[in-house]
This record gives structure tokens, sequence and C-alpha cells, in this order.
């Protein structure tokens, strides 16, 4: 009786087995033939041929490493600072008749010696750049960009950062001549993201993004020598602090803009092969603000207390710790009515709280 039951199913079965095999023999088809002609060839053209194949295996299983590999990301980095021992804002003169030197261009420094040289710079790897083998870009595929997209949420806060202290931080209310380093600085962070040594255009040759993004650290770090010597300006001002906080705000409120507009293309089965670098970068946006922030704290910890902003910051310092233990294996973007969990749409809520209560901090900064 379950004979022709039995006899459906293998029918079945063996069709989509044939459908398999046969896509499959599509795929290799033009490996197959390639290689069967490179049989009857030469040394002269197989030994060429070879090389470039060993040097693409090589280079597929670096971009691997470089990519699956991550170094220096502990969500809980902010705590080695140890910022509850200063108590001196960024500028003012020591008992040892130097001056205090900034938290927030040291941590700036800090998250650039992070990319480029605690790990390795991804977005500027000629085979990332290349895409899915020269077919698409790697942002849309859910392989070896998360990486790539959390050092650059993680550079944009660092390129906003070194803007700030060039316009405002870094001079007393804007009259003063603007500090050269800091300009470097500004200059060196807002070059390209995905520059590689090489270009197809004249001269041929160019610094590559890793070089002048440690370009940038090194003209930070001369900056705050420059301020513990005494010799530079670091305007602690309420008004100060509050034109940095609207500039955050409005950072991370257009990284909100972006997930809206992906959520917006959630499926009911939560795959979405750009979820993933939607979420590492805002991940990386805030990974950098957690500690640049916690800088601010202590660079205006005069204005944090004559204004009473402690318990507020406090609120906000909890929220981005709690968003960074989030580190989820596969990022998934599921619709409302889906009993997948999107993975965006819980970090874009720790966002709008982090932005909110940043709104909060900035209108008691201006009454």
């Amino acid at each position: 009786m379950l004979d022709p039951i039995i006899a459906f199913f293998r029918r079945i079965f063996e069709a989509i087995g044939h459908g398999i095999g046969v896509a499959i023999g599509w795929l290799l088809w033009p490996f197959l033939a390639f290689w069967a002609w490179l049989g009857g060839r030469g040394w002269i053209i197989k030994i060429p041929v070879f090389a470039i194949l060993l040097g693409l295996i090589a280079g597929y299983g670096y971009l691997f490493y470089i990519t699956q590999f991550w170094r220096g990301d502990d969500p809980n980095y902010v705590a080695s600072y140890n910022y509850s021992e200063i108590t001196t804002a960024a500028g003012e003169q020591l008992p040892d008749g130097t001056c205090q030197p900034s938290a927030m261009v040291q941590m700036t420094a800090d998250l650039i010696d992070r990319n480029v040289n605690q790990d390795i710079w991804v977005p500027s790897n000629p085979l990332h750049k290349a895409g899915f083998f020269f077919v698409a870009d790697w942002k849309d595929t859910p392989f070896f960009d998360n990486k790539a997209a959390f050092q650059l949420g993680t550079n944009q806060a660092i390129r906003r950062t070194a803007v700030e202290l060039v316009d405002r931080l870094g001079r007393v209310r804007g009259t003063s001549s603007v500090n050269q380093n800091l300009q470097e600085a500004r200059e060196a962070a807002n070059y390209r993201e995905d520059a590689w040594i090489f270009t197809f255009s004249p001269p041929f040759l160019q610094p590559s993004t890793q070089a002048k993004l440690r370009e940038a650290r090194q003209e930070l770090l001369a900056f705050n020598a420059e301020l513990s010597a005494c010799q530079a300006d670091f305007d602690v001002r309420a008004d100060n602090l509050l034109q940095f906080i609207d500039r955050v705000t409005a950072d991370i409120g257009s990284t909100s803009e972006i997930l809206q507009r992906r959520m917006e293309a959630a499926s009911f089965f939560g795959f979405d092969r750009r979820a993933d670098d939607r979420f590492w970068f805002t991940y990386g946006q805030l990974y950098a603000y957690y500690g640049i922030l916690s800088a601010a704290s202590v660079d205006f910890q005069d204005v944090f207390t004559q204004r009473n902003l402690t318990s507020l910051w406090a609120r906000i310092d909890e929220q981005m710790s709690d968003a960074l233990q989030v580190r989820p294996p596969f990022v998934a973007n599921g619709s409302a009515s889906s009993l997948v969990k999107s993975h965006l749409e819980s970090i874009g809520f720790d966002l709008l709280r982090v932005r909110s209560n940043l709104v909060e901090m900035r209108d008691v900064l201006d009454r």
C-alpha cells in the first residue's frame, strides 16, 4: 500500500538531486574547461597561471584571516583608563607646573591605534576592495564585511571628533589661531578610507589609509604633548561641550535613519545580506563614541559638576555599555510579524536611547 507513496517521494528526491547536480555542473564547467585547456599548454603558460592561482589562494586566505580574527575590541575598554582618578580638567595647570593633557585627544589617538596598529585595516585590502571574487561588493554579501563595517563606524566617530577638536576645542573662543597639529590630524583622519599604496592613476603610488591614520594619531599625540607643556589651548567651556554633543547627536541620528531604511527591507525569515554591515557600522560608531564621550566627561569635569550632569552621564554610560554587550554571530533582520529577532531594531533602539539622553544633556547645558 505504501509502495506508490515511497516511489513518489523517491522520484522527488531524485529530481532534486539531479537539479543540484546540474547546477553544480554549470558552476564548475568554466573551471573544468579552463583546466582542460591548460593541460594542453606548455610550462611557459602553466607557470604564470599557477603563480597567479597561488597568489589568489594566499590573498584570499589572508583576507579570511584579517576579516575573521578581531583584536582590541573589548566592549569594556573604557574601564582600563581609570578616569575616576583624574581630578583636573583638560588644559588646567597641575602642581608640578605642567598642564593636564586631554583625555578626548588621547582616546581618539588610541582608537586609531586600535584600528591600524593593534589590528589590520580591512577596507584598503585589494581583494576586499575587489569584492566577492570580482563580481559584487562584499557589503552586498553576508561574508567578509563585518570587521570592515566596524572599523568604518569607529572611523566615523574619529573623523567627527577630529573636526570638532580643530574648530572649537583646541582653540580659545574661535578667535585664536588653529593648532597646526590638530589641523594636520583632521586632514589625515579625513583621508580616503579605502586607499591602497598602488593606484591605477598617475603617479600610481599614494599614501595608504593606514599610513594617513597613523599620521593623524602622531599629530594628536603631538598636540597633547604641547598641551601638557602648557603650550596649547583646550577650551573646556560649557558651550563647546554643547556644540560637541550637538554634532554627536546629529551623527548618530543619521545612522539611525540608515538603520530605519534597512529595517523597511526586513523579511519574514530574517535573512538580509546588508543587515550585518549596517549593524556592525553602528556598533563601531557606538564603540568609539563610548570612549570619546567618557573622555569628554573627564576633560569637561568642571562643567559636569557645575551643571549637575553626573547622574545623566552615568545613565548614558550604562546604556552604551549595555549596547556593546550585544555581539550576535549572525545578524538577522526579521520583520515585525516574524518570529526572527531583528538585531537592527535592537541596536537602533539602543542608539536612540543614547541620543535622547544626549539631547537631554544638551538641553541642560543650554539653560
